[in-house]
């Protein structure tokens, strides 16, 4: 039996979508995580549209005794939402819950390793 401790959680945050099949790849991102690290706790949430909120998946985190949380914005662009919506939320956050380390990733779509994939991606099998 695994005791290890689970301090340390990461939440891919994306968009979010009415359609459940949207849900798909962002949860397969998680699943991946959880494999590579079974000591990071890690968990989907939605802008709007779909469930989790932030707040709700920053308690699910908490309640699992995580203190120190990645933020990961699953946005390719960084559009209104990245720029204003979400660091007004991560500041709501930290009025709640002054004592969480919270870390504010840029935005998947900045990562110039994304990018090189999504460009070898285009020209694969041309």
């Amino acid at each position: 039996m695994n005791n290890t401790k689970i301090t340390h959680g990461i939440i891919l945050f994306a968009h979010g979508s009415r359609d459940p099949l949207w849900h798909k790849p962002i949860e397969a991102v998680a699943a991946h995580i959880a494999t590579l690290s079974p000591d990071t706790a890690v968990v989907c949430a939605y802008l709007e549209l779909s469930t989790p909120d932030l707040a709700t998946a920053t308690q699910t985190l908490l309640d699992r005794g995580v203190r120190a949380i990645t933020l990961l914005p699953m946005f390719l662009g960084v559009g209104k939402h990245a720029r204003e919506d979400l660091p007004r939320l991560v500041t709501e956050l930290h009025a709640v819950h002054p004592d969480l380390r919270l870390t504010l990733k840029s935005a998947v779509g900045e990562d110039a390793r994304l990018v090189q994939l999504l460009a070898q991606m285009a020209l694969d099998g041309r």
